[in-house]
């Protein structure tokens, strides 16, 4: 019997260990996450945060266990053994996935909506999460990049505030380049490119290179003004009577010296072209990510400045604060819930 009350007593304050880090655990979670309101790179510091303090729970729990000092010094050991050998084993995986996701978050290179090209891989960001980043790509599939990966090889990122928009064909040296670059201008300034100007690449031996680019402000549209480019090219160049087809396609067929290879206009495939935008398909799951993380800051943004509003305004003005407190928390709480299970990545 003395033993059993020994041994109780023993274990009593192991165990008021463990109920106070439990509920210590719980509170902190419900601080640090409970607010369904907050961004997601708000979120991530906060996880860190909750993430270090269950490891100080598991080593409070292993300093208050009812053994001699030097077992627990071994338990203690053992645990720091534990972390350091996950560390380890997991430095290529998911350690190094997590920091490299810090560090994406800190460099902030790109964001959602913005187009990216990885290693011959090009699309629009649509999620990026803690392990991972995901783009949608020109024929619709995401793609998932792990963080590691990204940080260790070159990133393109097209810039919000325009793009150039380029097409490269080649011409005989028939054609004198003065005829030439006033067509491809006049091809840039129809596809609405902002200061078109003309490059001679290469001069080869049967044909010359010349490149026509411009400045894209609208980057979103950045496929179709390609396509758009290449038709008007195509039009100015044979509205002028100007054949674009390989040097050596005289060599493989006899044709009459007055024939000239041209293609019959047609209006229809042009207005075809002109009335759909394929990135509005392409990109949706971008385009929706995009829409939802703005409004979202938007509304975070509001939400503090009527808080803020809030605490020095009296009577009236205090009610009508309230309401509109009430009114963006609705708004957040609805986006928050109406956002699927793999943007909380």
């Amino acid at each position: 019997m003395d033993e059993l009350i020994k041994l109780g007593s023993a274990l009593i304050p192991f165990i008021v260990a463990i109920i106070v880090v439990v509920l210590f655990l719980i509170a902190s979670h419900k601080v640090l996450l409970g607010n369904k309101s907050l961004h997601q790179e708000a979120k991530l510091p906060r996880k860190l945060i909750l993430l270090l303090l269950y490891i100080i729970g598991v080593i409070g729990i292993a300093i208050a266990l009812p053994v001699s000092e030097s077992t627990r010094n071994q338990v203690i050991s053992l645990i720091g053994i534990l972390l350091s050998g996950v560390i380890a084993f997991s430095s290529t995986t998911i350690v190094a996935n997590v920091m490299a996701g810090i560090v994406l978050r800190f460099t902030k290179p790109f964001r959602t909506g913005d187009f990216i090209r990885v290693d011959g891989f090009f699309g629009r960001v649509t999620e990026r999460g803690l392990f991972d980043t995901e783009i949608q790509t020109e024929q619709r599939d995401l793609i998932a990049f792990t963080n590691s990966f990204l940080i260790s090889h070159p990133l393109q990122v097209v810039r919000s505030s325009g793009t150039i928009v380029s097409a490269s064909l080649s011409l005989g040296y028939d054609l004198h380049h003065s005829r030439v670059e006033p067509l491809l201008i006049k091809a840039a300034e129809l596809s609405e490119l902002e200061g078109p100007f003309v490059q001679i690449l290469e001069l080869g031996d049967h044909a010359i290179t010349y490149r026509i680019s411009g400045l894209l402000t609208e980057v979103k549209s950045m496929i179709s003004s390609r396509s758009k480019l290449y038709m008007n090219i195509m039009d100015c160049l044979h509205d002028d009577n100007i054949e674009i087809v390989s040097p050596s396609f005289m060599n493989q067929r006899k044709l009459p010296d007055d024939m000239v290879i041209l293609p019959v206009k047609s209006g229809a495939t042009k207005k075809a072209a002109e009335d759909g935008k394929p990135e509005d398909l392409i990109f949706d799951k971008a385009d929706e990510a995009e829409a939802k993380e703005r409004t979202e800051i938007e509304l975070l943004e509001q939400l503090a400045q009527v808080e803020l509003a809030l605490k020095t305004a009296e009577g009236e003005a205090k009610t009508r604060k309230q309401n509109e407190l009430a009114a963006i928390q609705e708004a957040v709480k609805q986006l928050q819930s109406a956002k699927s299970p793999s943007d909380e990545t």
